[in-house]
């Protein structure tokens, strides 16, 4: 049998040999690269908005003809960026990949995600199908992604939308990935962009792995439910909204569709140094959607783990309805639903906290440090509700003031397990009290004078 596996192993790697030494370089398709000319914004050098008049070359046809071709696509190293105005498109099987430092760019007002995979389509109505169909096999390597959205102009890239027109409900992302199993991304970066940076939803057995996000605007990584058997590693940058958010409700002007999302793994995640502006965040959103029909749909999220967590400062497990549409428009139909979540090797340089406002069975932190001084009132874990008054506008007008979140509605956590939480000095492990607190919200009487309203929603903690 020993002497057959040579054999064997010849065989099967001969045609790939083969396939590989046939493929085609980009550079056999430039002739469908064509010369454009269109004006971009960026800050000069005082920070003032400035109209600038490029020249360059759009390579989408030629891109997209490698791979129809071949179901490959390399896009080699040079000194000018590529730019693309659509969307490439990979179907079931195909491999694109990217030399490090390969730019990509957006074209200003194409307004489109940057790659996606083929049968992306509207699911936010219902839930998925069981037989819906889906891309396999599909990954995703290499180069700088960018749709050119700077501190002062998103150069009218706004959306990540599957397509010009007729996009799938919800999707924005620079990657996107709707309808997937067995994918993978990795090994790139996603600078000065809008849409999230990577946009999963209805993806099974994926990996995420070594992102750079580099002045970017939005979720570094962001996945919808249902999803399962995921794997997020290497995340770092400077986000201004969440680096990794797993939302299995989601509002619903982002959600292309709904569902459970379980056995994920999100480890190796780096916040921004200090100085650098950044958001510092990662989301777990659970809740139940309510369909146009009347219909719900329960959007749990299980069995997840988070490990080797650097400088984030703030896990969100809490409800928050949506305040783009209106909270009266789109909001959880009840507190969600979490198991068995588990926190391991989080080091916090500054003070920060996991907040968890939803019905909890199964809740472990351990081996955390915490490298700043901690004052005597701080708690790593808050369980219950919060209140917080957003001010449209920084409004003085008490009649336009919002609530941020739910704060009538109680929680109850059961299950929570806790250890290895030290201070700077790392032979003192706090006791459970010092960890976690348990939060009784009560109304503020003094709103609108003080804010925020407070209310009447507790934590309730099960030992």
């Amino acid at each position: 049998m020993r002497a057959i596996l040579p054999l064997l192993a010849t065989l099967v790697l001969a045609p790939l040999a083969a396939l590989l030494a046939d493929t085609k370089p980009l550079s056999t398709w430039e002739p469908l690269v064509r010369k454009e000319t269109w004006t971009e914004k960026w800050p000069d050098a005082v920070g003032k908005l400035e109209t600038r008049q490029v020249t360059a070359e759009i390579w989408t046809q030629a891109m997209q003809a490698s791979l129809d071709a071949q179901g490959t696509l390399h896009i080699p190293a040079r000194a000018q960026p590529y730019y693309i105005d659509a969307p490439l498109i990979l179907q079931s099987g195909h491999k694109l990949s990217a030399d490090p430092t390969a730019v990509i760019r957006l074209k200003p007002g194409t307004n489109t995600c940057m790659v996606r995979n083929e049968r992306v389509v509207t699911l936010n109505a219902k839930p998925v199908p069981s037989d819906q169909p889906m891309d396999t096999d599909i990954s995703i390597e290499g180069g700088i992604w960018t749709t050119l959205a700077n501190s002062l102009a998103t150069n009218g890239n706004t959306l990540g939308l599957s397509a010009k027109t007729n996009p799938a409900f919800g999707t924005h992302g620079v990657i996107l990935l709707q309808n997937v199993r067995r994918v993978s991304i990795k090994n790139l970066t996603v600078r000065q962009s809008q849409p999230f940076g990577v946009h999963l939803a209805n993806a099974h057995a994926f990996s995420v792995e070594n992102i750079t996000l580099e002045e970017h605007r939005r979720d570094g990584v962001h996945v919808n439910g249902p999803a399962s058997d995921g794997l997020i590693r290497g995340v770092r940058g400077d986000p201004h909204d969440d680096n990794v958010a797993l939302n299995a409700w989601e509002w619903k002007n982002y959600a292309p569709s709904y569902g459970p999302i379980e056995r994920i793994v999100i480890e190796d995640i780096t916040g921004a140094p200090e100085g650098v502006s950044s958001t510092r965040a990662i989301r777990l959103l659970p809740g139940v959607k309510r369909f146009p029909d009347g219909s719900t749909l329960d959007c749990p999220i299980s069995d997840v783990t988070l490990r080797r967590i650097k400088d984030i400062r703030e896990f969100k497990l809490y409800d928050q309805p949506n305040l783009e549409l209106g909270r009266a428009n789109d909001f959880s139909a009840g507190v969600g639903t979490l198991k068995n979540i588990i926190f391991e090797k989080l080091t916090l340089r500054q003070p920060g906290v996991i907040q968890v406002h939803a019905h909890t069975d199964g809740l472990t932190i351990r081996d955390v440090r915490l490298l700043f001084p901690a004052p005597a009132d701080y708690h790593l874990v808050e369980l219950g509700p919060l209140s917080q008054t957003y001010k449209p506008g920084r409004s003085e007008d008490p009649a336009k003031w919002v609530e941020i979140f739910s704060p009538d509605l109680d929680c109850t956590v059961r299950n929570v397990n806790v250890s290895g939480v030290r201070l700077q000095d790392p032979q003192t492990a706090l006791p459970f009290e010092q960890v976690v607190k348990v939060i009784e919200l009560k109304p503020n009487p003094d709103y609108p004078k003080t804010t925020p309203k407070g209310g009447t929603g507790k934590g309730i903690l099960v030992r």
